[in-house]
């Protein structure tokens, strides 16, 4: 299996199952001497740890970090760093009879790329894989704290209830099991669950914003920041589409109205607005990153579905087992760390794009 691996000077490769014994991250190109510790990447984890509460699935697992390389006296060495955690709470048994082709999962196309899958939990598939990028992702952030860069995520929207920027508080993001700023939206969000829960599910937004990258980062041409940006997102399952500022709303405008203006303040070039989210021409323009993630619904639900077996017989199912009834409740932390993965690769990539800058680290 193929597409395990991103990056390429920050290069990451995921590995593990949902039910296997284990998962883990191998983290290639992190500079020497960053400070990181077992208890660091672990508090950074638990943010999409699950059972945590009622709004999210019922496997309870410690997701206990265990750093085996590339770490010595609390410093990275610049060797390759690998971190793991084990399974403790599979249920194999969930899946015994999972003859069918669950729809809205990968069952279908796994068997058609592979001719054979691990049917447990969705394998590789599942959304137990995104452990290892949120671990990878803490050990970004903290590198990306060294240079005075701060990451946001927090969910947007669930369903049809969406928070107000009015109401924007970003205490209230980890006050509340839906990590939502605006309080009034979380109580809505909440109410809507509870009446779906055991039955449907929902999908919703992640918001993440990035404050302090400076201008000049990114590719111009095929590897855009943006579009990069873009391609981690997507890789995370659940996830139908990504935009950036004033997203796909710039339809509905003039060019007037779209534009951000520049003016000079005396000491630096600044934009009257941040439609752009950050990024021009695939390089970021020194305004914050603002991306939005949209996740559709979790696709294990309990009300009856129609679908077909291997052996292309109709037949009606409902998914019993331990399942998020959003994805979103965790995954806004996945976003995150996928969007410090890559936006500490393209800076560590920008330090080669000039004479000058190469000239400052070496003489």
């Amino acid at each position: 299996m193929s597409g395990s691996s991103f990056g390429k000077v920050f290069k990451i490769t995921t590995w593990g199952e949902s039910h296997g014994v284990a998962l883990g991250v191998v983290i290639d190109g992190c500079p020497a001497g960053l400070d990181i510790s077992e208890s660091y990447i672990q508090n950074y984890a638990d943010k999409r740890r699950p059972g945590q509460s009622k709004f999210t699935t019922k496997r309870t697992e410690s997701d206990k970090i265990r750093i085996l390389s590339g770490v010595f006296k609390g410093k990275s060495t610049g060797a390759p760093i690998s971190i793991m955690v084990n399974n403790n709470d599979p249920k194999e048994d969930d899946y015994k009879d999972i003859q069918y082709y669950r729809p809205g999962h990968a069952d279908y196309v796994y068997d058609q790329k592979y001719g054979f899958r691990d049917f447990r939990g969705g394998g590789r598939s599942s959304g137990r894989e995104t452990v290892a990028r949120v671990i990878a992702g803490a050990v970004a952030k903290r590198m990306l704290k060294e240079l005075e860069i701060e990451l946001i995520s927090y969910v947007n929207s669930i369903g049809e209830i969406l928070s107000s920027k009015d109401n924007f508080d970003k205490s209230e993001i980890f006050n509340n099991p839906l990590h939502m700023p605006d309080r009034k939206a979380y109580e809505a969000a909440a109410k809507l669950i509870n009446i779906n829960q055991g039955i449907d599910s929902l999908g919703g937004t992640v918001e993440c914003i990035v404050k302090g990258v400076v201008p000049g980062v990114g590719e111009p041409v095929f590897e855009k920041l943006d579009a990069m940006l873009g391609a981690a997102i997507l890789s995370i399952g659940g996830v139908k589409g990504v935009d950036f500022g004033f997203g796909i709303d710039s339809t509905k405008v003039k060019g007037s109205e779209n534009n951000d203006n520049l003016y000079y303040d005396g000491t630096e070039l600044k934009k009257m607005t941040n439609n752009s989210g950050g990024i021009t021409g695939g390089i970021s323009d020194g305004g914050d990153i603002c991306l939005r993630a949209y996740f559709k619904p979790t696709p294990s639900i309990a009300k009856k579905q129609k679908t077909v077996d291997k052996n292309m017989n109709n037949v009606d199912i409902s998914i019993d087992g331990r399942h998020d009834p959003t994805i979103v409740t965790r995954g806004f932390i996945v976003v995150e760390a996928m969007t410090a993965i890559t936006v500490l690769d393209y800076i560590l990539m920008s330090l080669l794009s000039r004479v000058d800058s190469i000239k400052s680290i070496i003489l």
